[in-house]
């Protein structure tokens, strides 16, 4: 099994409002497409499931503006279990990378219940590097975010431009991969969206003039942390 592996791109985040929302979204569609592997809504749901140690190291680094740090984390989507990828999110500044591998369910599983001896001879570089950490740093699974996506692509710059909304975390549940989810919304604001907009080298103009909307400012933003507010 070969791991995926991205070059860094950028990553900007904004928080906006539903008015901004639609503003931008109304410039936006004349220009970029919409993902294509969306449901028939435009959007997705995303569920994660974020590994971190009993020191929280993952949180305290975002907390404290490491700018070098990284984040494990299982995801899938729609809440299809027959789809489920490991990844590895690198961040540099701006700058982010991902390293992802497929999981099967049944590896999932057993993972997330302590099974973990099977990961060290896996044909993916990625789970036994996780194994590694996970014996020697104590990750463990910590908290599922669950949010809705709506992603628009331009192919010009490879420029993603996404509407993250409806952020959701399991707070104390310790439980995951499971049918039916108990969480709560972290949203400091009742309908508080988060725009991403993540790019290689270059931002075409055409996409920074239609972004362009006063009383939005870019600022960092982790959803894990948002997430791991309450426990």
């Amino acid at each position: 099994m070969k791991d995926k592996s991205e070059a860094f791109r950028h990553e900007l985040k904004y928080r906006i409002r539903p008015a901004d929302y639609y503003a931008i979204r109304q410039r936006l569609r004349p220009v970029m497409k919409p993902d294509e592997h969306t449901r028939a809504d435009g959007r997705y749901l995303i569920r994660s499931i974020y590994f971190d140690n009993v020191q929280d190291k993952a949180l305290r680094e975002k907390i404290n503006g490491v700018q070098k740090r990284e984040k494990f984390r299982i995801r899938y989507y729609n809440d299809d279990f027959s789809f489920l990828m490991l990844e590895k999110k690198i961040k540099r500044n701006n700058l982010c990378m991902k390293i992802d591998a497929e999981l099967t369910k049944e590896e999932c599983r057993a993972m997330l219940a302590g099974d973990t001896g099977w990961m060290i001879s896996h044909p993916s570089g990625l789970l036994q590097e996780l194994y590694c950490k996970m014996k020697s740093q104590q990750l463990r699974p910590r908290v599922l975010v669950s949010y809705v996506r709506e992603p628009y692509v331009y192919k010009a710059g490879n420029v993603r431009v996404t509407f993250d909304s409806n952020i959701r975390s399991t707070l104390f549940h310790r439980r995951f991969l499971e049918e039916t989810v108990t969480d709560i919304g972290v949203a400091d604001n009742p309908g508080e969206m988060i725009l991403e907009v993540k790019f290689d080298a270059f931002l075409p103009e055409v996409i920074q003039s239609l972004l362009q909307t006063e009383g939005i400012w870019q600022q960092a933003y982790s959803k894990y942390s948002a997430c791991r507010r309450f426990g």
